[in-house]
């Protein structure tokens, strides 16, 4: 058998192998794919990145939301939430709500004072924005916070016509309100906790905008969740599953005792 084509294959394999060493690979290793950073469109991270390859993007893309899955499976709820209102803000407004809901009542168990930083979260009108911002006057202030951007126009004009400067209106989000590290005094969530499509995860991301010793208070009627109302133990169940301990429960906030008044803090 003649064997020199076997002996000039096999040297110009010893060949290849070399020359492929020198260029940074080894045999049967392909060669690194071209790796970078791509920004996430996701809002809520604005400043966070997907470290992706080029031959497989969406793959990569998918990863941080299945990071994600096990915290949101955990928040579910094993209940019905309510529509959030979209009607005519003039509902909030009736002359009697103040006495009703005894507001100043409500602000003093809150320690709401002058220079305090208040949160109105689903605010709404404004109804209660504007009687917490003129009692924390100018040295305090108020964030307004919405879903609803047209809800936040009318709180704008309104604190503008009011002259209230100290009146921040914050587009927020279904599962956080966006506000400010440590920035808050106290909270108030009135007629709206069972609107709340994640309130388990809004709470949570609350509680990192709140400073110590904070209070929230959550004013709401008795209901199963997708009639305006939710059952006051289901509140404190969900609430105290987002690291929040009840330190006190009123029953004043309506003569016919359907309303209730539930206030919160932070656990360590």
């Amino acid at each position: 058998m003649d064997r020199k084509p076997w002996s000039l294959a096999i040297k110009l394999f010893i060949c290849a192998a070399a020359s492929f060493t020198l260029l940074g690979g080894s045999l049967g290793t392909p060669l690194p794919h071209e790796f970078g950073f791509q920004e996430s469109d996701d809002l809520s991270s604005r400043n966070s990145y997907i470290f992706h390859s080029p031959d497989a993007p969406a793959a990569a893309a998918q990863q941080p939301k299945a990071a994600q899955t096990p915290a949101r499976d955990a928040d579910k709820l094993d209940r019905p939430t309510s529509d959030p209102y979209k009607g005519s803000l003039s509902i909030f407004e009736d002359a009697k709500r103040e006495e009703k809901l005894q507001i100043n009542r409500v602000m003093d168990i809150l320690g709401i004072k002058e220079g305090s930083r208040v949160a109105d979260i689903g605010a709404g009108s404004g109804w209660f924005t504007v009687r917490a911002a003129r009692r924390v006057g100018a040295k305090g202030s108020v964030y307004a916070v919405e879903i609803n951007r047209e809800y936040l126009k009318h709180i704008e004009e309104r604190a503008a016509r009011e002259g209230l400067a100290n009146v921040r209106a914050v587009l927020g989000k279904e599962d956080d309100p966006l506000l400010p590290a440590a920035g808050v005094d106290a909270v108030l969530i009135l007629k709206t906790y069972h609107e709340i499509a994640e309130p388990i995860r809004l709470m949570r991301n609350l509680r990192r905008s709140l400073s110590a010793g904070a209070l929230v208070g959550i004013i709401d009627r008795n209901g199963v969740g997708d009639d305006h109302g939710l059952d006051d133990k289901k509140v404190i169940a969900e609430v105290a599953r987002a690291g929040f301990a009840l330190v006190e429960q009123h029953d004043f906030v309506k003569p016919d005792g359907m309303d209730y008044f539930l206030v919160f803090r932070a656990r360590e």
